[in-house]
C-alpha cells in the first residue's frame, strides 16, 4: 500500500460544470463535464507547495475508464461509479441528473471512484488510468489502441457458460448468491429510508403550521403574545431545517449505494470464473473426443454411433495411409490440446488465487465502511430527534414565561 498513488499524489474532482456542445452524431446535447485537480505530495513534505495540475472529463469518460478497468483486470473488484441518475430518492428531490444538488453528490461520488483506484495496489499502477488523471488530449486513442475491447466477453457467452459449466467452483457460486443477496438487502433498505424520508419531511414541514397558528393566536392575546409569538418561531425554524437535513442524509445514501454497485462488480468478477471454467471444460471435453478419435481409427473399433462410422460402412473402409494420415494430424492436435489444457489449468488457478485475494480485500474495506456509514446515519438521527426535543423544550419555555 505504501507504493499506491494515492500516497503521492492528491487527487480532487473540484467542480462540476454544465456545457453544451455536438456529440458524434452532431446532434446538440447538453452535459456535465467535471474538474480533476492532482497534486504531487513528495514537493509539499520538502516544504514547496507542488503546482496543481487540472483537465476537465465527462462522465462518459469514467464509464469507458472504468470499462476498460474492468476488461482488463478481471480478477479485480473494479470499485463503481456513483449513478448516472438518481435513484431511491424521496419525492419531493429531484431525479433530474442535471439538478445542482444531485451533480454534486456526483461529484463526490466519482472523485471517491479515483480515490478507491487509486489507493488499490493494482489498479493504482495502471498507465491508463494515470493518463486518465494527467493527460487531457489523447487519451481516448490511447485506451482504444489497448485493444481492450476485444478482450470483453460477450453478454451471451456468459450467459451460457453460467448455464452449462458442470463443475462450478462452490467459493464462487456462494460469493455469486451473497452479491445478490447484498444487492437485494441495500436496495430494500435505501427504499425504506426513501419512504422514512419522505413522511419526516411531512412531519417537519407540519411543524410551519403550528407556527403559522401559534402567530396568528398571539395577535390577539396581550399576556399571552409574546409566548406564543416565540413558540412559533422556533416551530418555523423547525420546519425550515429539513431540507438541509435530508439532503445531508442522502450523502449516506450514496455510501450505500456505492455498495449496491458494487455488488455487480463482484458478480463480474464471479462471471470470469464461470467463463474460464466452461473454457476449461470444453477443452477437456475437446481432448477427450480427439483421443477416442484416435483410438478409433488406429484399432479400427468405433465405440460410439457416428456419422463417420455409418459413412465407412456405406462407402468402404479407408486405406491405411489416409488412417494412418488422420491419426497424424489427431496425435498434432491432442498434443496442442493437452497442452492448452494445461495452460488453461494454470491459467485459472492464478485467477483464482489472485481473485480471491483481492475479494478478501474487498470485504475487509466493506466492512469498514458500511460500519462508518451505519454509525454515522444513526448518529445523524440521533441528532434530529435531540433538535425536535430541543424545539419542544424551547416551547415549553415559552410557555411557561406566559
Amino acid at each position: 500500500m505504501e507504493d499506491c498513488l494515492a500516497k503521492k499524489m492528491e487527487i480532487t474532482v473540484s467542480e462540476a460544470e454544465k456545457r453544451t456542445g455536438r456529440n458524434a452524431m452532431n446532434i446538440q446535447e447538453t452535459y456535465t463535464a467535471y474538474l480533476i485537480e492532482t497534486r504531487a505530495v513528495e514537493s509539499q513534505s520538502e516544504g514547496q507547495c507542488a503546482p496543481v495540475d487540472s483537465l476537465w472529463r465527462r462522465y462518459s469518460e469514467f464509464e469507458l475508464l472504468r470499462n476498460y478497468l474492468s476488461v482488463t483486470y478481471p480478477h479485480i473488484v473494479v470499485p463503481p461509479l456513483p449513478e448516472k441518475r438518481a435513484d431511491f430518492v424521496w419525492h419531493k428531490l429531484s431525479a433530474d441528473n442535471m439538478d445542482p444538488d444531485f451533480v454534486e453528490r456526483r461529484r463526490i461520488g466519482l472523485e471517491n471512484f479515483l480515490l478507491r483506484v487509486a489507493s488499490h495496489p493494482i489498479l493504482c499502477q495502471d498507465k491508463i488510468f494515470y493518463a486518465f488523471l494527467t493527460q487531457e488530449g489523447g487519451w481516448k486513442e490511447m485506451v482504444n489502441e489497448t485493444g481492450f475491447q476485444l478482450k470483453a466477453d460477450s453478454r451471451l457467452k456468459a450467459l451460457n457458460a453460467t448455464f452449462r459449466v458442470k463443475n462450478p467452483d462452490k467459493r464462487f457460486t456462494e460469493l455469486k448468491h451473497y452479491s445478490d443477496e447484498l444487492q437485494s438487502v441495500i436496495s430494500h433498505l435505501l427504499r425504506v429510508r426513501a419512504r422514512v424520508a419522505d413522511r419526516l419531511y411531512g412531519v417537519y414541514k407540519v411543524h410551519g403550521n403550528y407556527g403559522r397558528v401559534f402567530s396568528e393566536w398571539s395577535a390577539i392575546e396581550k399576556e399571552m403574545g409574546d409566548g406564543l409569538q416565540s413558540a412559533g418561531h422556533h416551530m418555523d425554524v423547525y420546519a425550515a431545517s429539513i431540507d438541509d437535513i435530508l439532503e445531508e442524509e442522502e450523502h449516506y445514501a450514496d455510501q450505500l449505494k456505492e455498495y449496491l454497485f458494487y455488488a455487480e462488480a463482484l458478480r463480474a468478477v464471479c462471471r470470469k470464473h464461470e467463463l474460464m471454467q466452461y473454457d476449461l471444460e470444453m477443452a477437456a471435453q475437446d481432448l477427450t473426443c480427439k483421443k477416442q478419435q484416435c483410438e478409433e481409427l488406429a484399432t479400427g473399433t468405433v465405440r460410439t454411433f457416428s456419422l463417420k462410422g455409418m459413412t465407412s460402412k456405406l462407402f468402404g473402409q479407408e486405406t491405411p495411409e489416409q488412417r494412418e494420415a488422420k491419426i497424424k494430424v489427431l496425435e498434432e492436435q491432442i498434443q496442442e490440446g493437452e497442452e492448452q489444457l494445461k495452460s488453461k489449468n494454470l491459467e485459472g488457478r492464478d485467477f483464482v488465487k489472485s481473485a480471491w485475494a483481492d475479494i478478501e480485500r474487498f470485504k475487509e474495506q466493506k466492512n469498514h465502511d458500511l460500519k462508518e456509514a451505519l454509525i454515522s446515519y444513526a448518529v445523524m438521527q440521533i441528532s434530529m430527534c435531540k433538535k425536535g426535543i430541543q424545539v419542544w423544550t424551547n416551547a415549553k419555555e415559552c410557555f411557561s414565561k406566559m
